[in-house]
């Protein structure tokens, strides 16, 4: 450290992903970019690949917008045939949002993309890959388990 002093081990592993991932992030907007897809869009895709039908209200919580928001992200996603909006059987004022056969394929080829992508993580050997990911799945697993105390 500049200063001499030392960081608790869990601020110089935050600090060390943001430092790992951070050159990534025009890497991951060139690859949305070139499928002519924003973040948010690609992040509805995302949530939507699970396949259940998803209420649009359900959707802006999980982006963490206003519905208004959403419908943009979702007008632009229906027009290029990748998601569907239907009336909720119960409650036909209820707009619940399905993934489409292309947007199937679209999400598929973004997730294989972004997988393939930069991967500074490659380079370790693989025992000390397994290492981190068991650490990263414990500390993931805790941030749930908090989020479900909430």
């Amino acid at each position: 450290m500049a200063t001499g002093t030392r960081q608790a081990p869990a601020v110089e592993a935050w600090r060390l992903v943001h430092e790992l991932t951070g050159p990534a992030r025009g890497w991951f907007l060139d690859t949305l970019r070139e499928r002519d897809l924003s973040p948010p869009q690609w992040l509805a895709l995302r949530r939507l690949s699970c396949g259940e039908p998803t209420p649009m209200g359900e959707l802006a919580a999980t982006l963490h917008c206003d519905n208004s928001n959403v419908t943009g992200i979702v007008d632009r996603l229906e027009r290029r045939g990748l998601v569907e909006r239907r009336a909720a059987e119960h409650d036909r004022r209820v707009k619940h949002l399905v993934i489409t056969q292309d947007g199937r394929a679209l999400h598929a080829e973004v997730t294989a993309a972004l997988d393939a992508g930069p991967n500074p993580l490659a380079a370790l050997p693989r025992e000390e890959q397994r290492a981190l990911r068991d650490l990263l799945r414990r500390a993931v697993a805790a941030q749930r388990a908090a989020a479900d105390d909430d």
